[in-house]
């Protein structure tokens, strides 16, 4: 049975209501992405709040967060009100589309972690299926939105599957953003990678650059000390 909670350094995730739970690459997202500089963040598809509260950390920026998912926002509340940083968290309670519909704001960083099979069988479980497939949130959506709402040196963040991401650049490129960074994340040295980190901008580039990361050693075992570095701020173990 999965832990009712995950404890980090400066804050609880609680996620005994949430379909997703707490996972080592989205962990490695929201440690990785660039907000020192932020006044005013939004995570779309929050789920728990993770990526929401790991932002909040590293920065004075207003974070803001969009969830579908009625168990997931309740959680996501929860874990944002017992945090150091309630003040600066707002939770909006709805589809992208509909809170599209009334945002007036322009934000210097956009991050998801969004539904990401586009192919693969769906599970029995309805909630899981909403978490990890496209259906109620498209790529679309998240382009249409950041076209409109990410401000004019604003950076979008999108950690996606190498297939997913590959789609997603392409979409990117026809509606104006384009590909500035890539970091792919491997299991371990020398193994497969299972994610990557995209940072998406206004401002054409001739050629992305690419990184990569190694959760662990070859030996499948021992954390690297890219990762360890990353997640220290983070991570009880380090």
């Amino acid at each position: 049975m999965p832990n009712t909670y995950f404890q980090f350094k400066q804050f609880r995730i609680n996620q005994d209501q949430c379909a997703m739970k707490v996972c080592t690459d989205s962990c490695v997202f929201g440690a990785y992405v660039e907000v020192a500089q932020a006044k005013r963040i939004l995570d779309i598809g929050t789920g728990t709040g993770l990526l929401a509260l790991m932002v909040a950390q590293r920065s004075e920026a207003v974070v803001e967060a969009v969830e579908i998912n009625p168990e997931a926002q309740a959680q996501a509340l929860q874990n944002f009100q017992e945090s150091s940083w309630a003040e600066r968290l707002k939770l909006h309670p709805m589809p992208l589309q509909e809170f599209a519909k009334t945002c007036a704001q322009q934000y210097d960083v956009i991050l998801s972690n969004p539904p990401f099979f586009l192919a693969s069988l769906k599970s029995d479980d309805a909630a899981k299926n909403s978490a990890k497939h496209t259906g109620d949130l498209l790529f679309e959506d998240i382009l249409t939105f950041a076209q409109q709402h990410l401000s004019k040196e604003g950076k979008l963040y999108l950690l996606l599957p190498p297939a997913e991401a590959a789609h997603f650049g392409e979409l990117a490129k026809a509606n104006g953003l384009y590909l500035c960074d890539t970091l792919e994340v491997y299991t371990r040295t020398g193994g497969k990678c299972i994610r990557h980190i995209q940072t998406y901008t206004f401002r054409p580039t001739s050629a992305a650059k690419g990184h990569a990361l190694d959760i662990r050693e070859a030996d499948g075992t021992t954390y690297t000390a890219h990762f360890t570095a990353l997640l220290r701020d983070y991570y009880l173990i380090f």
